[in-house]
């Protein structure tokens, strides 16, 4: 029994030193979270591996093949569901054939294709990217429950099996499965919190748009590159007058929906930000054009203007509208001189009436700095 006992304390090893190795592999070749067809097909490929490393040197017992593959079988089915899991039973399958011996046929049902259909019964359907989701420890142990008084069973019925050698078989099991839940979940929560983190660093809280800081970082690479763009700076008009009309919550959805806004009225290669109190940043990158940048400048204050605000029949010229600065040509200039000369036409926009988008020239310069 102290043999028996030593040889499932090795699998159970083997399968947690090889889970931990993947777990950092998964952290980084798929840094973004993103649940891709790359990741399914590698998890498949790894637990094909996990259970034949385990399979490779059994634990024989009249004439039977003992070890704890079905730990790797049953953890893959209940996370990745029933088309993972049986994927991932072909190649344990195959090699148990292989190997042969009286209870060959009775191994793979029992012991792969058995918590590949337990694993799959508890599975959540609705949960979305399940492999950075955490796991239900709970419900996944009652399933792994499940399995094992199906599987004593069969074992105790159709094969020479002891009770205490599947009694043992089942423990190490479950010690096995559960700290491989332990596991992902420790390291799920660890990237999850990285990234939640990440974002909180790089986006504006209210609004959900990219903070000054994630825009400077993403466009002083486009000037590094001496990519042409424009810089447009948007004001929105007599903010103050709304907020004391109406309050600071009516106020942050206003902003709220001036950022979709403009997401929406931009292209998926500009980049859209908020610059602070009221105010916002566009950043209109390749491909650029001159005239379309001033089209989709012109198309945001329109747009804007349109909108049914609630409440904006208080504002003072009837209705809610944004002003717009633009500055167009980039060359041999930084980023800060772009913002400078955007807030400046967006100076002489507010000077001449609000509601309009001014580009930046000379003439604007002058006006600014006679104002």
């Amino acid at each position: 029994m102290a043999t028996l006992m030593f040889f499932f304390l090795e699998n159970m090893a083997l399968i947690i030193a090889l889970l931990y190795v993947a777990l950092k592999v998964k952290e980084f070749w798929f840094p973004d979270l993103t649940e891709s067809k790359r990741l399914v097909f590698l998890s498949i490929i790894f637990v094909s591996f996990l259970t034949f490393s385990v399979m490779h040197k059994p634990y024989l017992y009249m004439g039977m093949r003992l070890d704890l593959r079905e730990v790797a079988l049953y953890f893959i089915s209940y996370i990745g569901g029933w088309k993972v899991g049986l994927l991932s039973s072909i190649f344990p399958s195959v090699f148990r054939y292989y190997l042969g011996g009286p209870t060959a046929i009775m191994g793979i049902l029992q012991a792969i294709l058995l918590p590949v259909v337990i694993g799959s019964l508890f599975h959540n359907k609705k949960k979305t990217n399940k492999f950075f989701s955490l796991i239900d420890l709970k419900k996944m142990m009652m399933g792994l429950l499940v399995f094992e008084v199906i599987k004593s069973i069969l074992m105790l019925v159709t094969t020479p099996a002891t009770l205490s050698i599947i009694l043992t078989m089942a423990i190490f099991a479950g010690i096995a499965v559960l700290v491989m839940g332990l596991m992902t979940n420790g390291e799920n929560y660890h990237i999850l919190l990285r990234k939640e983190l990440e974002i909180n660093s790089n986006q504006d809280p209210m609004t959900q748009l990219p903070n000054m800081r994630f825009f400077k970082n993403e466009i002083q690479t486009l000037i590094t590159k001496k990519a042409p763009i424009a810089i447009i700076m948007l004001d929105v008009d007599y903010f103050k007058s709304y907020n004391d009309a109406h309050g600071h919550q009516k106020g942050d959805a206003v902003l709220r929906s001036i950022g979709q806004l403009m997401k929406d009225n931009t292209r998926s290669t500009d980049f859209v930000a908020r610059y602070g109190g009221e105010e916002f940043i566009i950043c209109i990158a390749q491909p650029f054009d001159e005239h379309r940048a001033l089209e989709i400048a012109e198309q945001v204050r329109t747009e804007i203007e349109k909108y049914p605000f609630d409440g904006q029949e208080l504002q003072p010229k009837g209705n809610l509208t944004v002003s717009l600065g633009i500055s167009l040509y980039s060359a041999d200039k930084t980023l800060d001189q772009l913002i400078g000369e955007a807030d400046q036409a967006l100076f002489q926009s507010k000077r001449s009436g609000r509601n309009q988008v001014t580009i930046f020239t000379e003439i604007t310069e002058a006006k600014a700095i006679q104002a």
